[in-house]
């Protein structure tokens, strides 16, 4: 169970205990008095309005918090406080009684207002009417709704956030709903639950403070991610995950340019297991597999392993021979490497992806295949089976990279700037003046100064061009380079010089770029919540992409 999924549930039930407080029973009057008049529909328009209101106050508050730019851990432990305070508070009969003389005052301004209920007002006036009795049990939703409040900020996405203020909603219009379609049956029973309310609140109090203890003490539930501290050993007696119809591997044509190697076929292959790997020397999740495909190449290679990598570019600069050459030499890659410029062997494997991998046997035929980061020891297992090596092995730990609610790869080019926020319209391949909105939402980012946005890339049209990326992840880089000469960008976290969450690429805060490549420009030791700003010092920097990891 995931953290976000607990919060949700937790949620869920503290807005339907709100049923259980004293302080419904100055409202019951008022529902049961805009319930049993008027149309057959009007408890549901009167409950769609309570609902409604309780979420407009959730989110408005939630986004007044957001934009006060609190830290994400200390917001993260005062709902954690709140909430198991709350979880004491339910457990005690006498706190509760203290609990309750602190907001029945409150809630009983909500006998003031049957005369706000007009049976003969419709849908529109049972909507509004719900709304003012959401307002007026506000006061009694008080702690518990700021948790909430609390609990939707700290989500890992806005979508995560609004689930959660939905969920309590949701768990406080139920009870009403009930109230509303059955009134005076309710009525007539509602003794008989109340005789039952106390231990249902204690029970409820122990369930949340149980949901925080395993929260706070279970990190692993927050985020994804995981790492295998140790390497894991295992016995290859089988293919794992193989296809099931195995079929005749492509070959490998339209090759511009080889790296490592004199030029390949598969038909040359025939009687080796060869692993085809497409990747692009920009692409953080091909750079991530790196280290796996390297020592596989060193362990197998004289036992029949071929590695062969096709690098299909996904910008322009990646086309250059050079470029990936270096490349090749930086990452200290051995095995072959194939220039796939014009995609001819990507289409032949019908591949969609960086990066991607396919095992193919002595036989020519493509056996397995995996896209994406992971499944390193079932790969690992496959080549071993292939080759025939039964024997018991250390596989390299898997360290997974992404957690939930990061922030996904942001392009800035305006073929596919989805999350580019401006008060200016786009220019299209032409410098032109751009300012930052009022607020970033999480994963969005704008541009102040001069900029010209082309359809892969924007590029630093004049002195002193910023861009700012509201992320959430453990580690940030950017696919940069420099037009002309090399160029000095500042950068700032939450308004601030980076220091100790400083990517391996910056200096005081600085990062000299230079030839075009990927840059590490932020590295948290956790997941967390940052307004990242870069600012160019000259024109002609490039920036491509930007792309996270935990």
């Amino acid at each position: 169970m995931h953290a976000d999924i607990i919060n949700i549930v937790l949620a869920f039930f503290e807005g339907f205990i709100l049923i259980i407080s004293p302080c419904i029973l100055p409202i019951l009057p008022i529902i049961l008095a805009g319930s049993v008049t008027g149309s057959k529909s009007r408890p549901l328009s009167i409950i769609a309005g309570f609902v409604l209101m309780f979420t407009l106050v959730t989110v408005f508050s939630r986004t007044l918090v957001i934009y006060a730019n609190l830290n994400q851990d200390i917001l993260r432990y005062i709902s954690y406080a709140i909430l198991f305070l709350l979880g004491g508070v339910m457990t005690s009969t006498f706190l509760t009684e203290k609990f309750t003389l602190l907001t029945q005052r409150l809630a009983n301004v909500g006998s003031s207002l049957p005369g706000a209920n007009n049976p003969e007002s419709g849908w529109l006036g049972g909507i509004i009417f719900g709304g003012l009795v959401g307002v007026i049990w506000t006061p009694c939703a008080g702690p518990i709704l700021a948790a909430v409040i609390v609990q939707s900020i700290v989500q890992q996405t806005t979508l995560g956030g609004f689930f959660v203020i939905v969920a309590f909603a949701i768990g406080a219009g139920v009870p009403m709903l009930l109230i509303a379609l059955f009134g005076r049956l309710i009525m007539n029973k509602f003794q008989f639950f109340r005789s039952k309310a106390i231990l249902i609140r204690k029970l409820l109090g122990l369930v949340i403070m149980a949901s925080v203890l395993l929260l706070i003490f279970n990190p692993t539930l927050s985020f994804s991610s995981k790492s295998n501290a140790d390497s894991k050993e295992f016995t290859s007696t089988t293919l794992i995950n193989e296809l099931k119809n195995p079929y005749p591997a492509p070959d490998i044509t339209g090759i511009t340019g080889w790296i490592n190697s004199k030029p390949l076929t598969m038909q040359q292959l025939k009687g080796k297991v060869v692993l085809i790997d497409f990747w692009t020397y920009s692409c953080i999740n091909c750079i991530r597999t790196l280290p796996y495909l390297k020592d596989w190449y060193q362990k197998y290679h004289d036992k029949g392993l071929e590695i062969i990598g096709i690098h299909s570019p996904e910008f322009a600069f990646e086309r250059n021979y050079n470029n990936v050459k270096n490349a090749v030499m930086s990452f200290e890659i051995k095995y072959p490497v194939a220039l796939d410029n014009n995609f001819s062997t990507w289409r032949n494997f019908n591949n969609l992806y960086w990066p991607a991998h396919y095992l193919i046997n002595q036989d020519g035929q493509v056996v397995y295949r995996h896209f994406g980061e992971g499944e390193y020891d079932v790969t690992e297992n496959n080549i071993r089976f292939l080759l025939g090596l039964r024997g018991p092995t250390k596989f390299m730990p898997t360290v997974e990279t992404v957690s939930r609610g990061q922030t996904p790869e942001i392009y800035l080019g305006f073929e596919r700037a989805r999350t580019f926020s401006t008060p200016e319209t786009i220019a299209r391949n032409a410098p032109a003046f751009y300012s930052y909105p009022e607020y970033l939402t999480p994963d969005q980012w704008g541009l102040n100064g001069r900029w010209i946005i082309y359809a892969d890339k924007i590029v630093s049209a004049g002195a002193n061009a910023q861009i700012k990326l509201h992320f959430t992840a453990g580690k940030v880089f950017a696919v940069m380079g420099a037009t002309k000469k090399p160029t000095l960008i500042k950068v700032e976290l939450n308004g601030q010089k980076v220091v100790d969450a400083k990517g391996s690429d910056v200096t005081n805060s600085q990062i000299t770029v230079t030839n075009n490549r990927l840059y590490s420009i932020i590295a948290y030791d956790h997941p967390n919540d940052g307004i990242l700003e870069l600012t160019a010092t000259e024109p002609g920097l490039e920036i491509y992409t930007f792309t996270f990891g935990n």
